[in-house]
């Protein structure tokens, strides 16, 4: 089955691709340069980003990070130990733990963000080129 692809569309995805990884390595930069892992500031904009008032449980934080529930847990103890986060009881299921940001983590997160959308703002004129040209 001959290609429907051309040369300009490897360029199109090569293009994407390295714009994506130069994001998340200046995104990772930055979470350092505020005193928090890469895993810490997804954590942070995870419970933050989170649609229910009462926040994540641990299970919604390891899908929205695409980690093991384990590996969510881990994360999560190290981020409240740190003063990032706080655990509570579910207000309808006492057996259910959610997460809400501490004023530490709201405030760091905040910081972060500003930028992270600065840098967006930034790049989102190369991001359309590059999809315009697959319309």
């Amino acid at each position: 089955m001959p290609s429907t692809l051309d040369d300009a569309d490897y360029r199109r995805l090569l293009q994407f691709r390295v714009d994506l990884r130069r994001f998340l390595h200046w995104s990772e930069e930055q979470a350092e340069k505020a005193g928090l892992t890469a895993a810490q500031h997804q954590l942070l904009l995870a419970i933050r980003g989170h649609g229910d008032a009462d926040g994540p449980t641990i299970g919604d934080v390891a899908g929205y990070l695409v980690l093991r529930h384990h590996s969510a847990v881990g994360l999560v103890d190290r981020a409240v130990k740190a003063g990032l986060i706080e655990r509570h009881e579910d207000g309808a299921d006492r057996r259910v733990v959610r997460l809400r940001l501490s004023a530490l983590g709201a405030q760091t997160l905040e910081q972060l963000s500003e930028l992270h959308l600065e840098e967006i703002k930034r790049l989102a004129p190369r991001i359309r080129a590059i999809s315009q040209g697959l319309e």
